[in-house]
């Protein structure tokens, strides 16, 4: 039997590799925020609740399938949902877009450092592809540990970014001022939204994040050893991250005149601390992507070959070539508005099959306690 301090540490890894996860280039950016909540003032915020109780149902579900479904392989999740046929669609669809998230990171990376430091963009994405390989090569366990730790300290730093801008633009925050500027920057295009409307946007968001959550969590879930650490730990980092969505949301609100067009919102708040902390912020930058990058490449590398061999090694090192020079290629922003809400949409079609597959199952366990 585990202790209550193992179960809680336990509880607090799984919510910390949740959130790392999420807070890729995206997020640690600011780009994914600005498209998929700024651009729609405080309805944004709104969706960014939503996406709190729809990231919570869909880790927990992820989890749970791995914990007791006794899965041979992480991504046989989507054939538990969706059905043989469907769900060796979303098997490889999945699988596509994690490869191609991989290539969005290492765009991020590149950005970031170009931004700030004005180093090609070669520079930040070779040095997270290859901080991606040498983690993966590691296997799931070291990875699940290193991100898991890394995560909410990302999170933190980015909240109180956020908090800060928050309080020194109260002024910026009201909806007479917000509303109008946010409409004219979207008309001129200098921010990108991700759907027609905000209830849209959310449910793209986490259809995308469905994509690339399945066979991550379901592995977390299947080294799980309770149904307990598996709900609390889904419930806190769904509260995590959906918390520091809306905290950096309402801080980029606060600076759009300033961050609107630019590829790296957040080091725009960092600046206005200092420069000193927008140096230091770069890094945190790199440090979030990395912890989303690292899961997708293993992600990718095993679904094609079992981790851990010669082979692998040889599969990881190939994919890492071949993603990383896409996105050294493809401007940042345009990547991530096209891969992400492409997949979103297709990851709602999931959202669906996973609601229909819980109620029926659950229809079922009640059919049979009453006979």
């Amino acid at each position: 039997m585990q202790s209550k301090s193992s179960s809680l540490m336990k509880v607090i890894t799984i919510a910390g590799a949740f959130t790392a996860y999420q807070i890729g280039s995206g997020f640690a950016t600011g780009q994914e925020i600005l498209q998929y909540f700024v651009s729609y003032g405080y309805w944004g915020i709104l969706g960014a609740a939503l996406t709190l109780i729809l990231f919570a149902y869909v880790s927990i579900n992820f989890m749970s399938v791995g914990r007791h479904q006794k899965l041979s392989k992480a991504n046989d999740v989507y054939r538990y949902y969706c059905g043989k046929h469907v769900g060796m669609f979303y098997d490889y669809f999945s699988t596509l877009f994690c490869f191609l998230t991989f290539s969005v990171m290492v765009a991020g990376a590149g950005a970031a450092l170009k931004q700030h430091f004005g180093l090609p963009t070669i520079v930040g994405g070779s040095l997270i592809a290859v901080l991606a390989f040498v983690t993966v090569i590691m296997g799931l366990n070291r990875i699940v540990d290193i991100i898991g730790k890394l995560g909410p300290v990302i999170a933190g730093i980015a909240i109180l970014l956020g908090l800060v801008s928050i309080f020194s633009n109260l002024g910026n925050l009201t909806p007479a001022d917000v509303i109008p500027l946010i409409e004219s920057k979207v008309g001129e295009g200098v921010v990108l939204q991700a759907s027609s409307n905000w209830f849209l946007a959310a449910l793209n968001y986490v259809g995308f994040c469905m994509l690339l959550l399945g066979a991550f969590m379901a592995a977390i879930g299947s080294e799980t050893s309770s149904d307990a650490e598996v709900k609390y730990g889904g419930i806190f980092g769904a509260m995590l991250f959906s918390g520091a969505i809306i905290v950096v949301a309402l801080g980029l609100m606060g600076q759009l005149n300033n961050v609107a067009g630019t590829q790296i919102p957040m080091l725009v708040l960092a600046a206005d601390v200092s420069p000193m902390i927008a140096s230091a912020f770069s890094f945190v930058i790199i440090a979030g992507i990395y912890t989303t990058t690292a899961p997708l490449l293993w992600n990718v590398s095993a679904r094609i070959t079992p981790e851990g061999t010669s082979k692998s090694k040889m599969v990881t090192a190939g994919l890492t070539l071949i993603g990383g020079a896409l996105g050294l290629f493809i401007p940042f922003d345009q990547l991530l508005n096209v891969v992400y809400v492409v997949n979103g949409y297709v990851g709602i079609v999931l959202l669906g099959f996973m609601i229909v597959k819980h109620l029926r199952s659950s229809v079922l366990v009640k059919a049979e306690a009453v006979s």
